[in-house]
């Protein structure tokens, strides 16, 4: 058997693999063309057997009016504080920055909210239990200082009004509770 040269061996590989790859091309162009398979049936779910829970929302109008019973109240006594109500889930509804409150304010009042609400209890009663399970303070978004009050409805936490600003978290859980008591009105 003759050997080939170099030459004769590239071109040779360079036309093979040219047909190689149009061959690949004209398969995957057929596929292409191809109608596509029928899509799976959709499967629905069931909304009824109680598979749903409502839950109860604040609404933007009354997050605002406790948030500003909240802040009224530290007003009459010249607490200069932020203000945050939070729904369930921890998201912002509504935040007022009273004149004069210090810049930590505002995110210590939100951290507040959610604490209170994520545990439905108001925060000065959350920070005692650091004693027994230190790690509390740890978790993601919490400040277990008081000054955060849950708002619940029908036993169960619906929102979080945060407060933090005034010199001692008695007084900023103290104007929280305001602002939960607005909304019994």
């Amino acid at each position: 058997m003759k050997k080939l040269s170099l030459r004769t061996r590239v071109l040779t590989g360079t036309i093979a693999a040219t047909a190689l790859a149009a061959g690949t091309f004209g398969a995957v162009s057929a596929n292409a063309a191809a109608p596509a398979a029928a899509p799976a049936a959709i499967i629905r779910a069931d909304a009824g057997n109680d598979n749903l829970q409502q839950s109860t929302h604040l609404t933007i109008e009354a997050a605002t009016q406790a948030a500003q019973a909240t802040l009224d109240a530290a007003e009459k006594e010249n607490q200069r504080v932020s203000v945050a109500v939070v729904d369930r889930n921890g998201n912002t509804i509504v935040t007022l920055r009273g004149d004069g409150a210090g810049p930590q304010s505002y995110e210590s009042a939100e951290k507040k909210a959610f604490t209170a609400v994520s545990w439905n209890a108001p925060t000065s009663v959350l920070a005692g239990r650091l004693a027994q399970a230190p790690n509390l303070k740890d978790i993601p978004g919490t400040l277990f200082l008081a000054g955060g009050a849950p708002v619940t409805a029908k036993g169960a936490p619906i929102a979080g009004i945060g407060v933090a600003g005034a010199p001692s978290g008695d007084l900023d859980e103290k104007f929280a509770q305001a602002g939960v008591a607005a909304l019994a009105k």
